[in-house]
């Protein structure tokens, strides 16, 4: 059955996968295969390994049954930086004649004498590693118990890594059942993905046998060994959930235990399938690449991203905490249950888990106003889907080393917003309905995107499959102008770019519309590149300041709007009216932005259109209008140095209302949105320098050197008072950054340290910018937090960061090899430039230094500066800039 199951999954197999030979005539022939050949499958695998935690490194032996279907005496499959002893290898009883490995494509072919009979045979094997220190594979972590250093021992195999901890076929395509059994040191916790189903002692030595999974990808193979506590809670069906965490710390593992428990509820009942396993473990890990990851059964998190401290974390820690948590489990049904074929569909895992975490995070705290915040996905995925240097959501991926490249907000946030559109147009009820059907369809197996439409398209009569691909299969996004003829709305669709061009692309557009109140709308799709909509009877009872029309109610659609000025005015008096839902205000200014950042409308429009936010109290659509003020604040800092400082006080003026309102001293029976509110008005006012602000903030801070508990400062409001310390900072009187590091260095509490760090380096000196940069060389700070400290860069530091990275370079590039982090480095000290001149330095210098794992950020950094060179020019010729934002400063509030 289980031979019949694997022939039936591999029917699917993605097009570009590897069609070697079987009858190859020598290992070299395999050379340079990005894919691995499909005429031998593996079944089962009993992996035993033997993590030393002192030597960091470790033994191990897999045997693995696998299916021979057709004549061939090669077995090819996957392994990198392992030493496998050859003499032990052996396929039944032979021992093969050739074995090469082939490390730049990291596979293992054995040769054999003779062809191997079809059917299900047993390779065997043993072989060594190294726990290394770069996050990925099996690798160690440090912590502290007791005050002295320890090693534990971590997996982190997606996407790609599985093979540099034991030697297998690692595609997503293979699937398998997997035998665990680890040998460690008796006092410690060992995990994998199942339960243990025995333990015997040995001397200082355990030896832990695990239960066998379920079919699944090598990719989500788990183990950690160290020391833990843990605390557990069961679902309403009875599955065990624990959370671990350090020793000492299980109190902050309460909250994601709570909404991990419920999580699994939730999507058990929506997906219309139990959680597929006997367990779900959550861990903490203090060094990890990523935010989490979703292992069957043995869900891995930063510490951040899972530990949550009643006493020390802030409001949006809290809120990052569960929309993890229900992102890492929503993957147990979609991704680990049904997986994708190849990477060129890891949106439909990425994309799934991202749309459906914010549909649980709202059932259970409806209060947060969840969907809402959703929006931050969307602007997020506009922004880099706006790029001429951005790619489609599926993206052929021809090799391991090009999948880091596309973890990257096309394939969650666009994934997740396309997905949205698709709901929303077929209406949620259906939409369940089909997804359930495909879960269960495709169970235990894997799936191409084209699989999930079939069966949306087959559930609903609609034609998913034609509109969804020019969503998927192409990059970018239309923006829709929008023309008021007489009775008429005239539609047109072009691709949007930042840079102002405009590219090819044609969509298929669920537009929607509403004319002066969300009770008269209307919904269609947009074929062409030009429609037009009668609005005689649907506009009759609109007239004069009410007369308002909103395209792309809700922002449900993945698209921009361009309205012509007539209709923009309309929209600036429904929003001073507060006629508009919050999603939609939050639309209109981030299209807004966009469009002036294209040089597609002006400046003076964009400040004119903010003005008209200037009462707005709400968190989520002020955390879009302050983002907005920001980067208008940065562009007019380098686009008109004399006005700068009068567009600064005017983007404060705008957020002074709301922050008065909050103040720094949270009130009784307050929203947890306003609570995040006080936190973002704060700090944005420290970086626009807002005086006040900056004197209090720096106030507060004094008195909490004296109390850490002092309730002058909670969590939420330390941010923007270390920011406001950091601004007053200098070589000459440098006591706040000697504080400030003091302070990190005290802590143990992740949210605090990733606080700290990301304060240090907005410093206005230069020089102090520098050693904020220079403490990521140290172990003072883990390599997965490098990106806190590249993260906060003043823009006055831009130029001395950049002189940092170049200097450091060969450095950095061997201390964070994986490509997340490298890109981090290149994306945060490139992007804030803004001239042509910068851009051709920049590229002069990663000429001869460029890899495959940033080629793709790099081309995207330059892009922005490029795009922001332009920008500057365009606002560099607007007329009456000056004039309206001395309009708008002498307004009354």
């Amino acid at each position: 059955g289980e031979v019949a199951a694997l022939a039936k999954s591999a029917v699917a197999f993605d097009p570009s996968a590897s069609d070697l030979p079987a009858m190859a005539e020598s290992p070299e022939q395999f050379r340079g295969q990005s894919r691995l050949p499909r005429f031998a499958e593996p079944l089962r695998y009993d992996l035993v390994l033997r993590p030393d935690l002192a030597a960091c490194t470790f033994s191990g032996s897999a045997s693995a049954a696998v299916a021979v279907s057709s004549p061939t005496r090669f077995l090819v499959l996957n392994a990198a930086e392992l030493a496998v002893d050859r003499s032990s290898i052996r396929f039944q009883d032979w021992a093969p004649t050739e074995v090469a490995q082939f490390e730049e494509d990291e596979i293992l072919v054995l040769g054999f004498d003779r062809e191997l009979p079809l059917g299900e045979g047993v390779l065997a094997m043993d072989f060594t590693g190294t726990l290394n220190d770069q996050m990925r594979g099996f690798y160690r972590s440090k912590y502290e118990y007791n005050g002295e250093a320890r090693n534990m021992a971590v997996t982190q195999f997606e996407a790609a890594d599985a093979r540099r901890c034991f030697p297998c076929w690692d595609e997503p395509a293979f699937k398998a059942k997997f035998k665990i059994t680890l040998e460690v040191p008796a006092e410690l916790v060992a995990l994998s993905n199942m339960p243990v189903v025995k333990e015997t002692v040995c001397g200082p030595l355990k030896t832990v046998y695990y239960e066998e999974s379920p079919l699944m990808s090598t990719y989500l193979v788990a183990i950690v060994v160290g020391l833990f506590d843990y605390i557990e809670s069961s679902t309403l069906e009875g599955t065990k959930v624990r959370v671990y965490t350090q020793v000492g710390k299980t109190s902050q593992g309460k909250f994601a235990l709570d909404v991990g428990v419920k999580s699994l509820d939730l999507f058990k009942d929506y997906f219309a399938t139990p959680y597929p396993l006997p367990k779900l473990d959550m861990i903490a890990i203090p060094d990890f690449a990523a935010g989490a990851m979703e292992n069957y059964g043995l869900v891995t998190y930063r510490e951040s991203a899972l530990l949550y401290d009643e006493q020390l974390s802030s409001a949006s820690n809290k809120q990052q905490v569960a929309i993890t948590v229900a992102h890492e489990l929503a993957h147990q049904w979609f991704g680990n249950l049904v997986t994708m074929e190849w990477w060129t569909h890891l949106w439909l895992n990425e994309g799934f888990a991202s749309w459906v975490s914010y549909l649980a995070v709202e059932s259970i705290f409806p209060e947060w106003n969840n969907w809402t915040q959703f929006l931050d996905e969307t602007t997020s995925g506009l922004r880099l889907d706006a790029l001429a240097e951005s790619h489609p959501i599926e993206v052929d991926v021809n090799h391991a080393s090009e999948i880091d490249a596309i973890f990257d907000s096309i394939s969650y946030d666009k994934g997740a917003s396309v997905i949205r559109m698709l709901q929303s147009y077929l209406g949620a009820e259906r939409f369940q309905k089909a997804l359930a059907s495909y879960i269960k369809k495709y169970a235990y197996s894997n799936a191409k995107t084209e699989d999930l439409w079939a069966v949306l398209e087959e559930e609903t009569g609609e034609p998913v499959k034609d509109l969804m691909t020019t969503w998927t299969k192409q990059q970018g996004y239309p923006v829709i102008y929008a023309k008021l003829n007489g009775q008429d709305l005239e539609l047109e669709q072009a691709q949007f770019l930042s840079d102002g061009s405009s590219g090819p692309g044609m969509w298929i557009v669920p537009m929607t519309a509403c004319c002066g109140s969300y009770d008269l709308n209307k919904k269609f799709l947009l074929k062409g590149k030009t429609d037009t909509m009668h609005i005689k009877d649907f506009a009759a009872s609109q007239s004069g300041q009410n007369f308002w029309i909103k395209l792309n109610i809700d922002q449900n659609g993945f698209y921009r709007v361009k309205y012509d000025d007539e209709l923009a005015a309309g929209l600036e008096n429904a929003i001073k009216a507060k006629k508009l839902s919050l999603m939609d205000m939050i639309g209109i200014v981030e299209d807004s932005y966009a469009l002036s950042v294209a040089c597609k409308q002006t400046l003076t429009s964009l400040l004119r259109l903010l003005n008209a936010y200037r009462h707005e109290s709400d968190y989520t659509v002020l955390s879009h209008v302050t983002s907005v003020c920001l980067s208008v604040n940065k562009i007019s800092t380098d686009a008109n140095p004399d006005l700068s400082s009068d567009i600064k006080q005017l983007l404060i003026k705008l957020l002074l209302l709301a922050a008065k309102r909050v103040g720094w001293d949270p009130k009784d029976g307050e929203s947890h949105l306003d609570v995040m509110l006080r936190s973002l008005l704060l700090i944005a006012l420290v970086k626009l320098g807002h005086d006040e602000t900056i004197k209090e903030g720096i106030r507060r801070f004094h008195i909490f050197l004296e109390d850490r508990k002092t309730p002058l400062l909670p969590p939420d409001n330390r941010k923007a008072a270390y920011l406001a310390v950091m601004r007053t900072v200098s070589t000459s009187n440098r006591t706040g950054y000697d504080v400030l590091l003091k302070i990190y260095k005290e802590t143990s509490e992740a949210q605090e340290k990733s606080r700290i760090l990301g304060s240090l380096s907005s410093c206005p000196d230069k020089d102090i910018v520098v050693q904020a940069l220079n403490l990521m060389l140290t172990d003072e700070v883990r390599n997965q937090d490098a990106f806190y400290v590249l993260g906060g860069i003043s823009l006055e530091g831009r130029e001395a960061a950049w002189a940092w990275l170049k200097d450091n370079w060969d450095h950095v590039v061997k201390t964070w090899p994986s490509s997340s982090l490298i890109s981090d480095f290149v994306n945060s000290t490139v992007s804030p430039f803004t001239s042509e001149e910068k851009a051709a330095e920049v590229s002069e210098f990663f000429a001869t230094r460029v890899k495959p794992s940033f080629e793709r950020a790099l081309k995207q950094s330059l892009e922005r500066v490029r795009i922001s060179a332009r920008w500057i020019d365009s606002i560099k010729s607007e007329p009456s800039l000056a004039q309206t934002v001395q309009q708008l400063l002498l307004q009354e509030f």
